[in-house]
């Protein structure tokens, strides 16, 4: 593996990982466990039921989200987040007034109407993930992009395709390119624990966001469909047994 992610906030930029303790039927730990709510859409307190990605502010409509670089602890509960290397955001999420202080500087850098922020979306034991309006299961499921798909795709389009535009959680090396779609149905290992691949993942338009950029700049989507037919790239695992996967650890098929 050549890299591993966790993305605290939907939308918001991935925090390298090390390493990270994996459990049976959930994905990684603290992942998209906070979302930018839109104020007059679906979510409220207490929804259970698995909301589309339209329901928050996301890359696939508000590509400002990446000019920000964000770091979510999860022990201190503290959203920092920083633009251009400056620090603009220092919030706790645990308290009202941390979770206000928050809303209002995304509501600025959203340019939205006044009076208008975004509702933190955060309820107990669920992920906003773009699967979870699939269910409960597909919730939990962790991403996967095999680079030399990545490679093949900028050989074949001349373009440079930064693999963090896909906004995976763990990025693989060393397994030919588009093998994956291959493994849909099996069972194979990542440093030890097992995994079951479920499904490909269909591409929208937040992979035409540059990671850091905030700015919309690379037709990914239509790449993917001129050059292939499809718009997918990368699959989706569940965990199947517990474990502690590195980076740099072995993908065994």
């Amino acid at each position: 593996m050549r890299e591993l992610f966790v993305h605290p906030v939907k939308g918001l930029s991935a925090q390298p990982l090390a390493q990270v303790a994996l459990r049976p039927g959930e994905g990684i730990p603290h992942d998209r466990v906070f979302a930018l709510a839109r104020p007059d859409g679906r979510y409220h307190a207490g929804t259970r039921e698995g909301l589309p990605k339209q329901e928050f502010f996301a890359l696939v409509s508000d590509h400002r989200l990446s000019g920000v670089d964000a770091r979510f602890d999860a022990g201190t509960e503290v959203l920092v987040a920083r633009v251009a290397g400056h620090e603009v955001l220092k919030a706790d999420l645990g308290t009202d007034e941390g979770v206000g202080e928050a809303m209002r500087f995304f509501a600025r850098l959203l340019d939205l109407p006044a009076g208008m922020v975004p509702v933190l979306a955060r309820e107990p034991g669920r992920r906003f993930t773009d699967a979870t309006a699939a269910g409960d299961r597909p919730m939990n499921w962790i991403s996967m992009i095999n680079l030399s798909s990545v490679r093949d795709l900028e050989s074949r389009t001349g373009a440079t395709v930064d693999p963090k535009r896909f906004r995976a959680n763990v990025l693989v090396d060393g397994l030919p390119a588009w093998s994956e779609v291959d493994l849909i149905g099996e069972e194979f290992g990542l440093d030890g624990v097992r995994v079951r691949a479920v499904r490909q993942t269909r591409r929208c338009a937040a992979t035409e966001v540059g990671p850091g950029t905030g700015r919309r700049d690379l037709p990914v989507v239509s790449l993917l469909q001129r050059t292939y037919g499809h718009q997918f790239m990368g699959i989706y695992l569940e965990v199947l047994t517990a474990g502690v996967v590195r980076t740099g650890g072995e993908v065994v098929v």
